[in-house]
């Protein structure tokens, strides 16, 4: 393996960290654009929360996609 290629598995862990702190951010933003923030300016925080959200979920999922996914001899 080339210096320059990270392992697969320094790149699951670094997206799951990623999915962790887009899930953080997001629920953050979603408690607060329900509870403090009020007008169009909550509005715009819950969407933006939602898509944090969901943006979250689909790095996680790509990251346990190949997890679970690849071939036996890389097990």
């Amino acid at each position: 393996m080339a210096a320059n290629q990270a392992s697969p598995a320094a790149t699951r862990r670094r997206r799951q960290l990623w999915a962790g702190v887009l899930a953080l951010v997001g629920l953050v933003l979603l408690i607060i654009g329900l509870t403090v923030a009020d007008g169009v300016a909550a509005w715009i925080e819950v969407v933006v929360a939602i898509l944090l959200l969901v943006t979250s979920y689909i790095v996680q999922h790509l990251a346990r996609r190949e997890t679970v996914y690849q071939p036996d001899e890389r097990r």
